[in-house]
């Protein structure tokens, strides 16, 4: 039976980490859940690794109001976005929070209507929303909250049997509404992982044991430090206090963990209280060091004590900003853009990304198939691009929304090309021309991309059935423009197999990308192979580097 009548700041974070711990312990099993049988499905891997960015803004300090620790909450998990299912999940924690603007504590009503916000800024992040996945659960659960919420205004018990009810009979439908979950016999695993999140919600609101999930989530956990010390303005406290507590009495239990925080805050601010009753780290910006080394002494034993003097720090400080003004002033006069137009390309593999840097791209992020880069990722790399015009090369699928969101958080001109693999963005790299407008760029490379035809073999992490094809665990299976159509037994057979349906009379060009469980000998042999039968083509092969994937061949 749930007692909580609202939630405060301090309670939420507590919700979220749980739910961050849950799904990260069931994270293969979600990543399990992909309908495609390819060893790079990675829905609970992005998801989780999103959820853990979150945790740790939310973790970088104490938030005593709700709103506080939401918009933490939201800012780590677009930081950390990875994948459509890690941006869908960080626009549902955008929305929650936006709703929550200016709630100290959120009653059942307010995360209701959070939760509806957070579903429909999803929708809308979507270009072409699909029902069955993610979104459907998020807002059919956010539906089914809000009518219970005006039911009983003030019954978090019943609020939270109603989402994790309505969120496992929603989960079972998805089958239904999406045919490739049918053929597969799967639920959506983005869904899933949202609702292995909201268990984690659940079981603290609870009081459920939830002591190993916590324990997954210990290196997550980021504590305050003298290094998080933002002495650019003005301070409300003179010393900075940290010191860990050991050996606590016996009597002791989480609740004086709990009042020990509170007291702490009544003495000053940014507050960090970590661990548990075997061992906590605590740190503390006041005016009364003493008091909070009384307090901890009433608890346990205290090692490990230091005190820094903020305000001498901040003095120091600003001595030195006034010698640095000139060598500020020059480095702002240096990030200015250096040229017209510049490069992002997302590449996984030696091969490609040589390839990328010989083609003038500014900045490489490693990612791909099996790791896609985060929205803080890419936004990291489009910075250090000096131009005016910056052209992003997501070459993954699953890369393009997170690609979008780090373009439009940034102030400058930067421009995503929906390219789905390495071989078309190569494609649009080439096509690209310094003397061209940003538009005219824009849509040579988009077109030259989209005129690649793609060919991908890999294998079969488990047994499934698609698009009519019967593909057994172990399987070498071929992927037309993303889409499996070839299983066979043969990574070679299945390379010739394809060949056959993908070239026609028009095509010139076909080049065979080897990834790094291939030789070049073998590369070389099926190379020859394939231009013994096109005669009318240039054939060419080279090193991509890629992993997991034997070939990916492109098709001009």
């Amino acid at each position: 039976m749930i007692q909580f009548k609202t939630i405060d700041g301090l309670l939420l974070r507590d919700m979220v980490m749980a739910g961050t711990a849950i799904l990260e312990k069931n994270r293969e099993a979600v990543d399990a859940l992909n309908v495609f049988p390819v060893p790079d499905g990675d829905t609970g891997t992005n998801m989780s690794l999103t959820m853990q960015s979150a945790t740790r803004e939310l973790n970088s300090k104490e938030y005593l109001r709700a709103d506080e620790a939401a918009n933490a909450l939201a800012k780590g998990a677009l930081k950390g976005a990875r994948g459509n299912s890690g941006v869908i999940t960080s626009q549902l924690l955008r929305g929650f929070a936006k709703a929550l603007n200016g709630v100290e504590k959120i009653t059942p009503v307010q995360f209701a209507e959070a939760l509806l916000k957070g579903s429909e800024m999803a929708y809308k992040a979507v270009m072409k929303p699909k029902e069955g996945t993610i979104l459907t659960v998020a807002r059919v659960v956010a539906e089914d909250a809000m009518k219970q919420a005006q039911k009983a205004p003030d019954d978090y018990d019943q609020l939270i049997s109603v989402i994790l009810k309505s969120g496992e009979a929603i989960l079972k439908k998805t089958p239904d509404m999406l045919p490739a979950l049918k053929q597969a016999g799967v639920v959506d695993s983005g869904g899933r992982g949202l609702m292995l999140i909201y268990q984690g919600y659940a079981a603290v609101l609870r009081g459920e044991d939830i002591t190993s999930a916590d324990a997954l989530m210990e290196d997550d956990v980021q504590t305050v430090s003298d290094d998080c010390h933002d002495l650019t303005r003005d301070l409300t406290y003179t010393y900075c206090v940290s010191f860990k507590l050991i050996n606590f009495r016996e009597d002791c239990d989480e609740h004086d963990l709990d009042s020990f925080r509170r007291r702490l805050n009544r003495i000053g601010d940014a507050v960090s209280v970590t661990g548990d009753l075997t061992g906590a780290e605590v740190h503390v910006h006041t005016d009364n060091p003493g008091f909070a080394l009384d307090y901890g002494i009433e608890l346990a034993e205290i090692i490990e004590i230091k005190i820094d003097n903020l305000a001498d720090m901040k003095r120091a400080l600003e001595a030195g900003n006034k010698q640095e003004e000139k060598v500020t002033e020059e480095a702002e006069e240096n990030s200015a853009p250096e040229k017209r137009y510049g490069f992002v390309a997302v590449s996984l593999g030696n091969g490609f990304s040589q390839f990328f840097t010989e083609l003038n791209v500014d900045q490489i992020v490693e990612g791909g198939q099996t790791m896609n880069p985060s929205v803080d990722d890419l936004m990291n790399a489009i910075r250090q691009v000096k131009a005016e015009c910056v052209y992003v090369l997501p070459n993954n699928g699953n890369v393009i929304f997170a690609a979008n969101q780090a373009a439009e958080l940034s102030p400058n001109d930067v421009r995503v090309i929906p390219t789905k693999n390495v071989a078309m963005g190569i494609a649009a790299a080439i096509a690209f021309q310094n003397d061209a407008e940003p538009d005219e760029n824009m849509q040579r490379m988009t077109e030259a991309a989209q005129h690649v035809k793609t060919a991908m073999v890999t294998y079969a992490i488990r047994d499934s059935e698609y698009n009519g094809i019967e593909i057994k665990q172990g399987d070498i299976i071929g992927l037309h423009n993303g889409q499996i159509e070839f299983s066979g037994h043969s990574v070679h057979d299945v390379v010739l197999e394809m060949m056959k349906e993908i070239v026609t009379d028009e095509d010139e060009l076909i080049t065979v990308y080897y990834g790094a469980d291939v030789s070049e000998e073998d590369a070389k042999a099926i190379a020859e192979e394939i231009e013994e039968q096109y005669e009318d083509c240039d054939v060419e092969y080279h090193n991509g580097g890629q992993p997991l994937y034997y070939y990916l061949i492109s098709v001009e």
